[in-house]
Order: structure tokens, then sequence, then C-alpha cells
């Protein structure tokens, strides 16, 4: 090592000064002091998250979010997740995931890496502010299948009821369960069987519980949660 770089380093150079007079000692504490100090955490700017959202950055290629997740988060595309009020800590645990081996997703990864920290944590707190349009379930024989999922679990198969997790209307839990009421019925039958085959891997109890459910069982309870609100 041909330079200090550490706090423990920069403390025991201090430390050898002071005691040879080479540093006056209030300058010593101080010194230690700065040494020692963290980071300042990176703090969320929602308005420049909006304006990434909605126009991307043509210098670097990145194209505008709303081309795929619509206005304001609410995307009319099925397969695309909605995101608007959505918790900004879930949101940016999953722009953060994109980038490693754990949710892997051709799209989302690519773009995912081109965001700095500081700008997954901005589109994150843009994307917790805008109001969320509901959906509506569309299969009314299956209906009563997912609400009986969704608020008791399938106890023969050890499946949790989703509403411990989610909340009884599934508006989750903030820096725990994200957010589900409204989500597209496609969206939440794709991601639960990514989960079940390991496509997705980024939450050990959905993995769990998703591998004892029947396709059947996946989209009565994605449908079911498509229409709370």
């Amino acid at each position: 090592m041909n330079r200090l770089s550490s706090p423990l380093l920069t403390t025991l150079l201090v430390t050898s000064l002071t005691v040879f007079g080479g540093l006056p000692t209030a300058m010593a504490a101080s010194a230690v002091a700065t040494a020692a100090a963290p980071a300042p955490a990176v703090k969320a700017d929602p308005a420049k998250g909006g304006t990434l959202y909605e126009n991307g950055d043509p210098a670097r290629g990145l194209p505008s979010c709303l081309s795929c997740h619509g206005a304001a988060g609410n995307s009319s595309i099925a397969i695309n997740p909605k995101l608007s009020g959505q918790f900004a800590t879930y949101t940016h645990k999953q722009l953060v995931d994109f980038t490693t081996v754990h949710r892997q997703q051709p799209i989302m990864t690519t773009y995912a890496k081109m965001l700095t920290e500081q700008e997954k944590k901005d589109i994150s707190a843009w994307l917790a502010t805008q109001v969320h349009k509901p959906g509506a379930a569309k299969n009314k024989e299956t209906v009563e299948l997912g609400r009986k999922i969704y608020r008791g679990g399938i106890a023969e198969k050890g499946v949790a009821a989703c509403a411990s997790c989610h909340g009884a209307t599934a508006n989750g839990i903030p820096a725990q369960y994200p957010r589900l009421a409204g989500q597209h019925q496609d969206y939440t039958t794709a991601q639960l069987e990514a989960f079940k085959t390991g496509t997705r891997a980024n939450s050990p109890q959905m993995t769990v519980l998703s591998q004892r459910m029947s396709p059947e069982e996946m989209r009565a309870v994605a449908d079911y949660i498509a229409g709370l609100r």
C-alpha cells in the first residue's frame, strides 16, 4: 500500500504526529473525526426523478420510462407493471436488484445499470407521489377462489394468506411489502411464475409460496388483486 486511505491508518498517523509534537492536539482530534465520519446519505430529488422518467436521457441512450410504464407510472400495457403510488423503498430495491443476478430481465437490467444510485432514488421517490389508477377483476368465475387465497391462503398446501403481508386491501406495508392493489393481472401472474421457476430470485418468501401454487390459483389471485383498491 503506497498511500494512507483508511480511517485506521489516518488515525495512527495523527496519533504519531501528536505524540512527537508534529500536530497540535485540537487539529489531531479534528482530523480523526473527519476521517471517521460516514459519507452523507443520498437524498432523493423527486423533481429530477420525474424529469428523467418522462424524458429519459438521449445522450446516454436511456429512453423515457413512460414509453413502457405509462404517464405517471400508470401502465396501460398488461405485461408491464403499474408503478404509480408504489413505495419508494420498494421501487428502489427493484432497480438495484435488476443490476444483480437475483432479478435479470433484458430490458430493465440494461437500463437499471445505466442509472446512478442518485437517479434510482430520484425516480423511485417521484413514482411514490403519483396517483395510482385502479384496476378491475375480470373473471367472475374465479374471483371467489382468488379472494379465498388472498385472504385465507391455501392451508392444505402451506400457502399463507397474501393479506398477511400485503394488507387487507393490498396496499402493502412501507419498507417491507409492496403495494399490489390494482396491478395488471398478466403482470402479477408472470411474476408468480417467475418466482416459481427461479427466473426471479429476489424474495425467498415468494419463491417458496409460488412453488406451492397451481397456474389456476395464480391467475385467480392475480385477478382478485387487480380489483382491490
